[in-house]
């Protein structure tokens, strides 16, 4: 809105810039998040929308029960407010992402509503959410198929570190980015069990893709860096901006001990969103290394659940992987900072991927 009205119509010149515009969707979304969260958490408190902990679970979690949580509203109502007045709302990848944050939002907001108001306690399916994940992930296929990001390399995959860096996959690369979607989604999901552990790492990802973003959308940097240009992928630098300051104030409240949870409302979508913009700027593999913490969350359960069927005993003391370092000793805080940590190398080594050819 304000590049609109203060550049396209005012002819305000700092506008036009997207660092610029990038630096106030952060500070925008931050303040946003701290004007409407305490009033947020003190409505989801009235009405007890507060968090269930397993008994199977550790010990130490038990505490945690009462603890408000679908407090993902929040952090979408910062993140859109902010990308409204920031970004340039013709860019077609702007549209898609606030598309996209409102329909994974409204999947996550729908199972937190059925668990902590009507109390079913498996909300909704697994089926139902895999199916509208699926839908919305559709959707973006055909979106690519028919407008791709860059013509060359329309259903090539990007291969990071490599100085040949591009794979021809046909048809196998509209399954691939499905999963990535998809994938990513469910795997965000599957980690936020732990005061400030998935916003922590959402964050650290956010900012690198924004860098992968503002890099790839130039087209003089993109053709020095040998990576396929996305004509018009900056502007998606500023609504990963806003998400970075939503995550932020977020931050502020889901630290240890968490005052509110972000819920399937909060995960599922920023989750989204992450292999949404992945696929934008074509960097799907550079995600799985990125968002390494993500993959291993997602695959300890599938190992758990793998092993368990097979042979009746756990691979881990407890899936997802942050409960089975719990159950193994280390304090909740402890497991946190260090997969912040890890998030923080792999995003260094992601970023290396730039000029490691």
């Amino acid at each position: 809105m304000f590049y609109h009205l203060c550049y396209s119509l005012l002819d305000v010149n700092i506008f036009q810039y997207i660092t610029f515009r990038a630096g106030g969707a952060i500070l925008t979304s931050l303040t946003v998040c701290f004007l409407i969260a305490p009033y947020i958490i003190r409505t989801l408190k009235k009405y007890k929308i507060s968090q269930t902990i397993r008994n199977d679970g550790p010990k130490t979690h038990q505490l945690k029960a009462g603890t408000t949580t679908m407090g993902g509203v929040i952090i979408i109502i910062s993140m859109l407010v902010s990308t409204l007045l920031w970004a340039r709302l013709d860019n077609p990848f702007i549209l898609w992402l606030i598309a996209a944050t409102i329909f994974f939002g409204m999947i996550g907001f729908f199972d937190d509503y059925l668990k902590l108001v009507k109390r079913n306690p498996k909300g909704l399916s697994a089926k139902k959410k895999l199916f509208f994940q699926s839908l919305f992930a559709v959707f973006i296929i055909a979106y690519l198929y028919f407008n791709p990001t860059n013509a060359l390399y329309a259903t090539s995959l990007n291969i990071p570190y490599f100085k040949t860096n591009f794979i021809e996959m046909s048809f196998l690369y509209f399954i691939l980015i499905f999963f990535v979607i998809v994938g990513s989604s469910n795997a965000v999901n599957l980690t936020d069990g732990l005061d400030g552990l998935a916003i922590g790492n959402i964050i650290i990802a956010a900012v690198t893709l924004a860098i992968f973003s503002y890099l790839i959308g130039n087209a003089n940097t993109s053709a020095y860096l040998k990576v396929a240009h996305v004509l018009g992928a900056g502007e998606i630098a500023v609504f990963l901006m806003a998400l970075f300051g939503a995550g932020l104030g977020f931050l502020w409240y889901n630290t240890y001990p968490a005052e509110i949870f972000m819920g399937d409302t909060g995960s599922l979508c920023l989750g989204g969103l992450l292999g949404i913009t992945a696929v934008f700027i074509k960097q799907e593999l550079i995600l799985f290394i990125l968002g390494g913490i993500f993959v291993a969350e997602a695959l300890s359960v599938m190992i758990q659940v793998s092993v368990f069927r097979r042979t009746g005993k756990r691979f881990f003391r407890m899936a997802p992987l942050h409960h089975h370092f719990e159950l193994g000793g280390l304090a909740e805080t402890k497991v946190t900072i260090r997969f912040w940590i890890i998030g923080i190398i792999l995003a260094i080594i992601a970023i290396g991927s730039l000029k490691l050819r």
